[in-house]
């Protein structure tokens, strides 16, 4: 049995089998009938004892014995010279010598230069070495200082150097003097001035960016415009009152509350509706009334709102993040539970949309009972019951110009 193919494992030190076969069993090669492979021992020795001598040689010698030698014996003495244009070339020894326009002066074999006298000379020689001494830096004569990194530069601005406005002249622009007066906003002024409603001493002004002094006569329909102290009152409003100057059904205005307030003629700031109470600013400054009501700056309002019903926590959500209405997004700056039901919400807002707050609720199924303005602009209702209005204090004005 062969140990190859069997599991049977030797043991150690047993003899292995040999893999190696005789030669002398292999079979011979047969050759196609040629015979046998005719083995090397049996091929003839090659002969190299034959003499090559006698060889016939190929080409010429590689000592060069058969090449034809080269000749140099030729004389060329006697070749005839190069001709350029006139003849034969000329020698460099009748070459004229190079005429110098520049006179070099210092330099070694040129001429120098004569004076009459020393003077002459000194004075020469000293132009020189001004005009040599301009063209160096300023650095290298000595002139600026050199580099401090420890030393600042003085940046301060040159305020003689500005350029002069129409406040330093004493002039003011048409429309701001008009809004100024109490007339209307700057904005409300250009139609004016457009509309050919304004006259300046007498002739009429339709162009924008016209300029006046104080002591010109500005007038519009007729009646001068007089340049009025600027007033700033505060009214808490109560229900039942419309924000107007004047009311064609009759209906009761904000202005019947404040009229006994001034001689100077103000205006409201912004509007409430007619069931909305709270601070309601009155005001002749008309850059401040458009600083306050233009939407860009932002301002501020405060809103304390009673709801017919609890407002549920999806919808209070839904409101802070914000809501698509008819007439575009609103977002509230903050919303919260003010009150020991969810009933009654605080809300603050810088949007100035005509009935925003009550629009947002209503969207959501909520009819608003109660609204009420509890702060405009930083200002509050502190001391000031309702229906009662009360000057601002130049420190709130103030605060109130000074915002972006």
């Amino acid at each position: 049995m062969d140990k190859r193919n069997s599991n049977h494992r030797s043991k150690f030190g047993a003899k292995k089998p040999s893999f190696k076969k005789e030669s002398t069993d292999k079979p011979k090669r047969d050759f196609a009938g040629r015979g046998e492979r005719p083995q090397y021992t049996d091929r003839p020795k090659r002969n190299f004892d034959k003499d090559f001598s006698d060889k016939p040689k190929r080409g010429f010698d590689k000592s060069g014995s058969d090449k034809p030698k080269r000749s140099f014996d030729k004389d060329f003495s006697d070749r005839p010279k190069r001709g350029f244009d006139t003849g034969e070339r000329s020698s460099f020894a009748d070459k004229p010598k190079r005429s110098f326009a520049k006179d070099f002066e210092g330099a070694e074999g040129a001429p120098k230069k004569k004076f009459a006298d020393r003077g002459e000379r000194a004075k020469h020689y000293a132009n020189k070495n001004e005009k040599s001494e301009l063209k160096r830096s300023s650095f290298e004569r000595g002139e600026r200082a050199p580099y401090d990194p420890n030393k600042k530069k003085n940046y301060k601005k040159d305020y003689s150097k500005q350029k002069v406005t129409n406040a330093d002249k004493g002039l003011i622009r048409l429309n701001k003097y008009i809004a100024n007066a109490g007339i209307c906003s700057r904005r409300e002024a250009d139609d004016l001035i457009k509309s050919g409603c304004v006259t300046v001493n007498g002739k009429v002004v339709s162009e924008l960016g016209y300029t006046v002094k104080d002591t010109d006569e500005v007038n519009y329909s007729g009646a001068r415009i007089k340049k009025e102290k600027h007033v700033y009152l505060l009214l808490n409003k109560p229900k039942d009152y419309i924000t107007t100057a004047a009311d064609e059904r009759g209906r009761k205005t904000v202005m019947e509350l404040v009229g006994d307030a001034c001689k100077e003629r103000i205006y409201p700031v912004g509007r409430l509706d007619r069931n909305t109470t709270g601070l309601l600013l009155f005001t002749n400054d008309g850059e401040l009334t458009k600083k306050l009501t233009h939407p860009k700056h932002e301002v501020e309002k405060l809103y304390h709102v009673e709801l017919d019903k609890n407002l549920k926590q999806d919808d209070f959500i839904k409101i802070k993040e914000g809501v698509e209405l008819e007439d575009g997004f609103i977002k509230p700056d903050e919303i919260a539970y003010t009150g020991e039901t969810k009933r009654e919400v605080g809300i603050k807002i810088h949007s100035g949309r005509n009935r925003i707050v009550r629009r947002t609720f209503e969207h959501f199924g909520y009819d608003v009972l109660r609204l009420d303005r509890v702060m405009f602009a930083g200002l509050t209702k502190k001391n000031l019951p309702r229906a009662k209005w009360r000057f601002l204090t130049e420190k709130e004005v103030s605060f109130l110009k000074m915002l972006k």
